[in-house]
Formats: C-alpha cells, sequence, structure tokens
C-alpha cells in the first residue's frame, strides 16, 4: 500500500476565492490629499475589495493605505460611500492594483452586497432598494462560544453566581417573611395578656398595729413557724368588752399607753413569696401582710383572650407560651375558661394553662406571650396522607 503524500494536492477551500468578483459599472475617486484627485474605472468589485488601473503618474505600493470615494449610477441618480483601503498587490507592466477594504461600515457593507447580489442575478438596481436595505438590520448577532462561558472570565461568572444567589436567598427570605405574617395572621391566636400564676395563701393583720416581720421572702417556712411580730396597743385588745367605769378618760388613757405584742405563725409548709407590708409599718385590722406560695406546688399560667376567639381557647386546645427572660417556647394545654367577670357579661375570656413541663416557682408574677396555632402541622399532613393510602 502506497502512503506517500502527493504534495502537490491543493484542498478545493484553501484555492477559492473568498468573494465573487464581478464587473460592475463604478467608479473610484482616490483621495491623495492633491488637489485635483484623479478619478479611475474600477475593473473589477467584491464585497471585500476592488481593483483598478492607476494612472502613470500615481506611484503606490503593497501595503499601503490609501482613501477613496466609490461612486455607482442607480436611477440617475448618484450614490457615493467614502471607503478605505489596502493596496495587496501592484503589476507594473498593466498598471493593475488590487485593493482590500478596511474598517467598512455595516450600512457600506449591506449595500455592496445588495448591488453585487442584484448585478449576478440580473436584477435592476433602483434607489428604492437601495434605501430599504439601509433601513433594515442586515446583521445578526455573533454567536456566543459556550465553551469559553459565554467570554466571561472565572472571576466574572463566580461573581454572577455569587449575585443570583444573593438575589435567590433574598427573595426566598422575603417569601418566607410573607408566608409567616400570613400564616400568623389567618392561623395563630394570640393572647392579649399572660401571668405566670402559684395559688397562694394571705396572711392578715389580727390587731391594729406595727409588724416586724421574722422570715425572709422567698425563703421557705415550715407550719407553725413564726412569720411575724406585732404589737398593738392594750385599748385594741380589749376593745368591746370596756364596762362605765373603764371609759373614763384617764383609764383610757393608761390603756393606750399599754402595750401588747403578738405572733403570727404560717399555716402551711410554705414559701414567702411577698411581704406586703413594710417592718414597723402601721397595719390595720385584716389587712394582708403576707402572701405564702405551698411548697412542691405547679405553677400555672393564666392568658386572656378576646370572645371572638372563643372556638380557638377551648379546654383541651393545646397552646405554645414563653415566659418573660426566657428563650424557650413552651407548650401547655388548656384546662379551664371562664368569663372574665362573675358578675356582667365580658368580651374577654380567661383561660387557665397547665404546662407540659413543671415551671419553677421562681417565676411567678412574670409575663407570659401565649399563642394558639391551629393551622395545618406536619403529624395533620401524615394523618391525611395515611388517610389517603400514600
Amino acid at each position: 500500500m502506497n502512503t506517500a503524500v502527493n504534495a502537490n494536492v491543493v484542498h478545493e477551500s484553501e484555492a477559492q476565492r473568498q468573494h465573487a468578483r464581478i464587473r460592475i459599472p463604478a467608479k473610484l475617486r482616490l483621495l491623495n490629499g492633491q488637489p485635483n484627485a484623479p478619478l479611475v474605472q474600477v475593473e473589477d468589485l467584491s464585497a471585500g475589495g476592488l481593483s483598478f488601473v492607476a494612472p502613470n503618474n500615481l506611484r503606490l505600493s503593497a501595503g499601503q493605505v490609501i482613501k477613496g470615494r466609490l461612486q455607482f449610477l442607480i436611477d440617475n441618480l448618484g450614490l457615493a460611500m467614502d471607503i478605505e483601503m489596502q493596496i495587496r498587490s501592484v503589476d507594473s507592466s498593466t498598471g493593475r492594483v488590487g485593493c482590500q477594504f478596511q474598517n467598512l461600515e455595516q450600512q457600506d457593507i449591506a449595500t455592496l452586497r445588495h448591488l453585487i447580489t442584484s448585478h449576478l442575478s440580473g436584477d435592476i438596481v433602483s434607489m428604492g432598494e437601495v434605501l430599504a436595505t439601509l433601513q433594515r438590520d442586515n446583521f445578526t448577532k455573533a454567536r456566543k462560544n459556550k465553551g469559553e462561558g459565554s467570554g466571561m472570565s472565572a472571576l466574572a461568572r463566580m461573581r454572577a453566581v455569587t449575585f443570583s444567589l444573593g438575589i435567590f436567598i433574598v427573595g426566598l427570605a422575603a417569601f418566607g417573611f410573607i408566608f409567616k405574617t400570613v400564616y400568623g395572621l389567618y392561623f395563630v391566636s394570640h393572647a392579649s395578656a399572660g401571668l405566670v400564676t402559684l395559688p397562694s395563701m394571705d396572711v392578715t393583720m389580727p390587731r391594729e398595729g406595727t409588724v416586724q416581720s421574722l422570715a425572709q421572702v422567698n425563703g421557705p417556712i415550715a407550719k407553725g413557724a413564726p412569720l411575724a411580730s406585732f404589737s398593738t396597743s392594750m385599748l385594741e385588745m380589749l376593745k368591746g368588752s370596756l364596762n362605765g367605769d373603764d371609759l373614763q378618760p384617764a383609764k383610757i388613757e393608761e390603756l393606750y399607753g399599754k402595750q401588747m405584742a403578738g405572733t403570727l405563725t404560717s399555716p402551711c409548709d410554705c414559701v414567702v413569696a411577698k411581704q406586703l407590708v413594710s417592718d414597723g409599718q402601721f397595719a390595720s385590722k385584716g389587712q394582708v401582710i403576707f402572701q405564702l406560695v405551698p411548697r412542691n406546688t405547679a405553677a400555672n399560667v393564666e392568658a386572656r383572650f378576646t370572645y371572638r376567639q372563643f372556638n380557638d381557647v377551648k379546654p383541651g386546645t393545646h397552646v405554645n407560651f414563653q415566659v418573660a427572660g426566657e428563650d424557650k417556647v413552651r407548650t401547655g394545654q388548656i384546662v379551664s375558661s371562664t368569663n372574665l367577670s362573675d358578675a356582667d357579661l365580658s368580651t374577654d375570656i380567661r383561660v387557665q394553662i397547665k404546662p407540659d413541663e413543671v415551671l419553677d416557682s421562681s417565676l411567678s408574677g412574670r409575663p407570659v406571650e401565649v399563642t394558639s396555632d391551629r393551622g395545618p402541622s406536619m403529624n395533620w399532613l401524615i394523618d391525611k396522607a395515611m388517610a389517603a393510602g400514600l
């Protein structure tokens, strides 16, 4: 088998012309800066260049760039276009000069192609067709090279991806905020007020007098242990049992000057929650001195809802609540629901909530935010899917 390569073989695409050359009646005025610019006849014309015979007095060389004005006669009207050419070949024997167009405008290229195409097809060129060609867009945008990333560098592509990702995240956050707002508006009921409460016992003043505490606030106290001491006048002790002789001014003054001391004891194993009368302060009979909370007593939550939320706060409803000062959201169940006012009708409903986790007694008195979520949950969706056989 002969594997020798014939070096004389030339591929057709290497030998064929880039543009078709035609003979078309046209003239070229050479603008070489002289006062009398020579006017020559165009020998042949193509979309890429032209050739002409230079005058004897004009010296041109290959590689030189010259300017000229190409002139056509269409419908007895002159059409001229200023062009810039580079000389590619010069025949010294005949004076023929071959030139290649340089920096042609898009309108000039479209006009040349229209004239050449019409001449090759044998059509008569009119000025109206030339104007119509100049008015329309005869060029398309270059195709993007996918292999080169549309002409973008790696840094530019990373910047574009980062910007697109940022826009996506901002849009997603905005959508989540709107969804949360709409969900909270239509499916979540908020309590107008809430408070952590403990069942308390009140210790009152048995007689008018001054009080001196014997126990510390928030400290434990056993049943029967002294809680506070009080002092009162003898006149207060004997009030209601004095007869006529004891009502003499001197006797009353004597009884008023005598003081008697007493002790208040704890009625249970409790914790002193509050002291409502300061030490040494005068207290009237029946006034609450201390509030005691039984030990190991779980705190509850009381909340107030409006009456239009009646169906959302029925006993047995699960709610969420958050105690002031805590980041944890707790859960609980409504155990009772009553009218806020026992005497008259009220527009508010008071509910008592039993927490799922035991609340510390030190949280008593703190405000609470309570919400009742009646929207679809994951368990609701799972139950619906299982009921549908999915």
